[in-house]
């Protein structure tokens, strides 16, 4: 069997990009490949329960520059992949082929990009760009979360440019045959997320102080944590919703809060395919998610499992989030039903297969 080793930034995080990376890891742990993780810092208490029998370990202890320790981490890359006997190296986001594309120069090591976000987004990091181009010259596969970020990668870097064999293969959903049944008697609206400006939630609290207008008794839980928390904690009080809006730590008991909840919400101004819509999905909760690039149309299906809503488009947020909270009983079974039927479509094992064909 192949060994195969995942490059991540820090799996001490508890973002979208940690949970699939160890949902992939542990689902290939348990058909027997043999896995490592190797952390570009610390790792050494991941977020997410690893497989008994997955390895992990760090380039550095802790954060450090990588601009002023490039070629450093460089050869303590290509000594790991030596060291481990790896035959299959995959990357977890595209910026670290800046490190891998050297690092594996004259190895013979199946070398495999896999991005995370999409190809319009590079999350304000320019080098991200660079990234992608040395993964597009030089790695064997790059994985895409969507059909569409495929063909933006094929038309942002023009096929002439691109060696690597473009693949798209979706998250696979988290919680699998899971019977639970939500209900429009929690009044809740949930959305889960880093509190990043690419996020939205800035943009669904201002729809949600204008719903809150027209309706008195439901309630806005955002589960999270980050950097813009402090600015939405204000934004909140400055829109004088304080008693409407629930905010909630990131936290690993996520479940409790899907099976607490009537509908998901998703403002994200950019998306790659978002973890959280297969998990909210994978409750059966009904979705309500701007249709941006790239991923929520990929899983909602308008009027039929929720509601895609024009990017960023503030007004159409709130009157779909009014519409959604008055509808009836019969027709939110109906969206319930079809989550968990949309939801089949994302089971590991047919993710899993589709990763082992280019492992």
């Amino acid at each position: 069997m192949k060994k195969v080793g995942f490059l991540i930034g820090n799996l001490n995080k508890s973002g979208g990009t940690e949970r699939v990376t160890t949902l992939i890891v542990n689902e290939l742990a348990r058909q027997h490949y043999e896995v490592c993780v190797l952390n570009l810092n610390d790792g050494s208490e991941p977020f997410f329960d690893l497989h008994d029998t997955v390895r992990t370990y760090s380039l550095y202890s802790k954060s450090i520059s990588f601009k002023k320790n490039y070629i450093g981490a460089i050869w303590k890359i290509r000594k790991f992949v030596k060291r481990q006997n790896i035959d299959t190296l995959i990357i977890v986001d595209s910026i670290s082929c800046l490190f891998t594309v050297p690092a594996l120069y004259g190895l013979k090591v199946n070398h495999i990009c896999w991005e995370h976000f999409n190809f319009k987004n590079n999350n304000g990091v320019k080098l991200r760009e660079i990234g992608r181009q040395w993964a597009a010259k030089y790695c064997d596969y790059i994985v895409t979360l969507t059909k569409r970020d495929k063909e933006l990668w094929e038309q942002g870097l023009k096929l002439k440019n691109i060696n690597a064999q473009i693949v798209p293969i979706a998250n696979p959903s988290p919680y699998e045959n899971n019977k639970h049944v939500p209900s429009l008697d929690f009044k809740v609206l949930l959305s889960v997320g880093r509190l990043t400006h690419v996020k939205g939630f800035d943009i669904l609290l201002d729809a949600w102080a204008q719903v809150c207008e027209f309706n008195s008794d439901w309630q806005l839980r955002i589960v999270g944590g980050g950097e813009e928390e402090a600015n939405l904690k204000e934004q909140v009080s400055r829109l004088g919703i304080s008693e409407r809006v629930d905010f909630v730590p990131a936290t690993k008991n996520i479940e409790h809060y899907y099976k607490t909840s009537s509908f998901y919400c998703l403002s994200s101004r950019f998306e790659g395919l978002p973890m959280v819509l297969l998990e909210a999905q994978a409750f059966g909760l009904p979705i309500i998610a701007f249709d941006c690039d790239t991923g929520p149309s990929e899983i909602v299906d308008h009027d039929i499992n929720g509601w895609l809503v024009p990017s960023q488009d503030i007004e159409s947020l709130r009157d779909t989030i009014l519409q959604s909270i008055s509808i009836s009983n019969d027709n939110y079974a109906s969206l319930v039903k079809n989550s968990h039927l949309k939801s089949s479509m994302f089971m590991i094992d047919k993710i899993v297969l589709r990763w082992k064909k280019i492992i």
